[in-house]
């Protein structure tokens, strides 16, 4: 049997582990597993499978211990990860800069009010006791006062995070993904990752095709891998109904944050 780390000759592998370049760094339930598959089949593009965590949870253990989770790379490639929690970690872009003021970073954003309730359904599937959607919403529904401290209202709040990020990162450097169009127009949304990531458009429509069950593209089969890749269960969960006043409410309370956004970032997701 081949030893882990070794080709067939018996020498390790070919490359070294090397710092991500970039990074996908929000937003929870935006569409970030999505984006890391389908960048995956990229033959330039190194992902970390798993979510290191290191800008938020792990920072005290250091720099060398992250390089030592990244896959091994060649000169050509670009090492990855994706970890969506950094997006709203005061602490992340500076730590992140502090490693590399080069770093590319990826967001992948969806309309504020679909993401908390897809959020929400994620906990619920967890923790079937917790209390309603609208209940956690509000400090005062009547008089429509929004509790922004339970997490999935505050993650929404792109424009306000956002602020962090840009004392350390130019625009320039930070793309943002359309959640609602990398469902959509898959191959569109990812041939301008692969432009900022300054790579060939190698993904493009014939990787994709849309799976009408879960209502999510998915890849196709291709020479390398012989099986079509959807996403896991949890992804194109059925949400949770929610009361369309309580949906009007919430729309209202993100509308001023939304345009703050997309006047910061140039661009117009249309959640309005």
């Amino acid at each position: 049997p081949r030893l882990a780390g070794a080709n067939h000759s018996g020498s390790p592998k070919p490359g070294t582990k090397r710092l991500p370049q970039a990074l996908i760094v929000g937003v929870k339930k935006g569409g970030t597993r999505a984006v890391l598959e389908f960048i995956r089949v990229h033959p330039d593009v190194r992902a970390l499978g798993t979510e290191p965590h290191f800008f938020d949870r792990n920072y005290g253990r250091g720099l060398d211990w992250y390089r030592s989770l990244m896959p091994r790379t060649l000169e050509t490639q670009i090492t990855l990860e994706k970890t969506p929690s950094y997006f709203v970690t005061q602490e992340a872009p500076r730590r992140i800069f502090s490693m590399s003021r080069d770093t590319k970073l990826i967001v992948v954003v969806r309309n504020p009010v679909t993401r908390a309730i897809s959020d929400y359904t994620q906990t619920l599937s967890k923790k079937p006791d917790i209390p309603t959607f609208e209940g956690l919403s509000f400090r005062n529904r009547s008089l429509g006062l929004v509790d922004v401290s339970w997490n999935a209202i505050r993650i929404g709040m792109y424009a306000l995070h956002l602020e962090s990020w840009l004392r350390y990162f130019p625009l320039a450097q930070i793309h943002f993904v359309s959640g609602e169009r990398l469902i959509t127009d898959p191959a569109g949304e990812m041939g301008r990752v692969q432009d900022f990531l300054g790579i060939k458009r190698f993904i493009t429509d014939k990787h994709f095709y849309f799976n009408k069950t879960k209502g999510f593209p998915c890849l196709r089969k291709t020479q390398s891998s012989l099986l079509p890749r959807c996403l896991g269960k949890s992804k194109g969960r059925t949400h949770v109904q929610i009361d369309p006043e309580v949906i009007d409410q919430l729309r209202e309370f993100y509308r001023p944050y939304n345009i703050k956004f997309y006047e910061t970032v140039g661009q117009d997701f249309r959640w309005e």
